[in-house]
């Protein structure tokens, strides 16, 4: 069972295809992501402030109860004058209150000096107050008559918050503060939890997503990949629409369905009319311009014997046999690399060499050829058996046997190739594709030949040597040495043995035609005469009523001249 290979990306051409649930599901990710962090962060700012006002108000409690006992220690003071012992009793109150490693107490006179100094951080001593600025507004605060508030303040290294009273008996001012640091290390604990909680939470949202999105956007990857195909392929067809949702995408694909029908008859219209080469290059290029070139080609001219008597005989009847003709003819030019260049009443030219094959465009001709003897001969055969079928019951009248005749089409195909002209002429308004060389008429005239020397099928020496480079199958029979009218130079004619389907009596026979051949070209008529007898065949009959009783006249070069075309 195969397995469909999942792709992120498609490309046509250099360019990737992004696909656009990926895309929304990317923006949504970071604007999740974004809000989550900065929703926390001012959550966390706003909770920082709001924690300073608690500790704040804490340490004010914790200040008025230092205060007090301060207050109380003065007393035993005045009695006892002995400092040390109230300052150990004040520390001990001020330690009392401390919940984080570097909370401080401290007594500071207006000129810096502390009076005392208690930590939770026994590494901690201070034995001055060397934040100046701060002790001079809170001492210049104390002439305007405030003696308390919130204080932030700053050492070497570290930065504090807190609260501040003025003690009048002790004349100094009693502070509690927190270290900054401890907050911003609970902060830092707090923002790596938020961290990885809102990444989680991310996570699990981003699977739900993606399998949401792409359950969303089945019918989007679908329409993607068929047009991505229809980009590689370079054709157009439906997309499949069956199990897509019912929004505006689909939408939109069922109207790109709607435009590919159109292309897609309007293709198969103009390929109607035109080669398929050319209806490639039109659809590849997207546009048709008045343009050939020399190329080497393979010309293929077939045309209907005796079609006037077939025209007189069945009147307007002949088109609908010429269609069913036709339609098997043209099926077989097709199947072997052929294009169609012209139709021209009962004849056709067909072109190769414009297409890619396997084998040369010389094989590929002969091989049409002989189809299109063999579909007409079949034909042919389904017209004899009709008439079997009603002489069963009665016999033909006489305007039926002038039909039956009429209907018995037989053709003859001839076959020359080199360098032509291959293009587009006209005009802008109306152009048409079409080859022009003598090579084109030579296939015409090969064509007419099979008339005069009763074969369906006769090539030129340009096609025998192109076939015989890869292939073996077709016994190439010289049948002449022929001038046409028009030339000057005499032209070697063959017929196309197809060994794979002829008998050894037959190879025989034309084995010693070519003997009688040989002889009539040296001028040995009598010797010739008595060879073409002998190989009982129909063409040979051409040469002996050629010789006649006659010797070859003393100029003889073994040129047949002709002499009409």
């Amino acid at each position: 069972m195969s397995q469909t290979k999942f792709r992120v990306f498609q490309r046509v051409g250099k360019t990737k295809i992004i696909p656009i649930g990926l895309k929304i599901l990317l923006i949504f990710i970071c604007l999740i992501l974004l809000s989550n962090f900065a929703t926390n962060i001012i959550t966390i700012q706003l909770s920082q402030n709001q924690i300073i006002k608690l500790n704040n108000q804490v340490m004010v409690e914790q200040l008025k109860e230092l205060y007090n006992s301060s207050s109380n220690q003065y007393q035993i003071y005045t009695y006892s004058n002995n400092i040390e012992e109230c300052e150990t009793s004040l520390k001990q109150v001020a330690k009392s209150g401390f919940t984080n490693p570097n909370s401080i107490a401290l007594a500071v006179k207006k000129d810096g000096t502390i009076d005392f100094y208690v930590s939770n951080n026994e590494l901690s001593v201070w034995d001055e107050f060397i934040d100046s600025t701060t002790l001079q507004k809170i001492t210049s605060d104390t002439v305007n008559g405030i003696y308390e508030g919130s204080i932030s303040f700053k050492t070497a290294e570290e930065e504090y918050f807190g609260v501040y009273k003025f003690q009048d008996d002790w004349d100094y001012f009693l502070i509690r503060a927190e270290n900054r640091s401890d907050l911003d290390d609970n902060n830092k604990s707090l923002y790596l939890f938020m961290f990885i909680f809102v990444i989680a939470l991310t996570t699990v949202f981003v699977i739900i997503g993606i399998l949401v999105i792409r359950h969303e956007f089945k019918s989007v990857r679908t329409i993607t990949n068929d047009l991505y195909n229809m980009q590689k392929n370079k054709k157009l067809e439906l997309i499949d629409l069956s199990n897509s949702t019912n929004d505006d995408i689909t939408y939109l694909a069922a109207s790109f369905n709607s435009l590919s029908s159109s292309v897609n008859n309007l293709l198969n219209t103009f390929q109607k009319f035109v080669s398929k080469d050319v209806v490639a290059k039109a659809y590849s290029e997207q546009t048709i311009a008045l343009e050939g070139s020399q190329r080497e080609l393979v010309m293929l001219f077939s045309d209907i014997r005796s079609f006037t008597y077939r025209t007189e005989t069945l009147g307007n009847d002949i088109i609908d046999v010429l269609n069913v003709h036709y339609n098997r003819v043209i099926h077989k030019v097709h199947e072997n690399t052929g294009v169609v260049g012209s139709i021209i009443g009962d004849a056709i030219l067909a072109i190769y060499g414009t297409l890619d094959a396997k084998m040369s465009k010389s094989y590929n001709s002969i091989r049409s050829a002989w189809d299109i003897t063999k579909v007409t001969a079949n034909l042919r055969e389904a017209m004899i058996q009709k008439r079997i079928e009603v002489e069963k019951k009665r016999s033909l009248t006489e305007s039926e046997e002038r039909v039956y005749q009429a209907v018995l089409l037989d053709v003859g195909v001839g076959i020359d190739g080199g360098n032509v002209f291959y293009g587009n002429i006209g005009s802008n308004e109306h152009m048409a594709n079409t080859v022009i060389g003598d090579n084109v008429n030579s296939a015409s005239r090969l064509e007419g030949l099979t008339r005069v020397y009763h074969l369906p099928v006769i090539v030129s020496e340009y096609i025998k040597d192109e076939v015989l480079k890869e292939s073996a199958r077709y016994k190439f029979i010289e049948i002449d040495t022929v001038q046409v009218k028009g030339k000057t130079e005499g032209k070697k004619i063959f017929f196309p043995l197809d060994t794979n389907e002829t008998d050894e009596l037959i190879v025989k026979k034309y084995s010693l035609f070519e003997d009688g051949l040989s002889a009539y070209y040296n001028g040995d008529w009598k010797s010739a005469r008595k060879l073409f007898k002998d190989c009982e065949l129909e063409v040979s009959q051409v040469f002996i009523e050629r010789m006649g009783n006659k010797n070859a006249p003393e100029d003889w070069n073994g040129i047949w001249t002709m002499t009409s075309k």
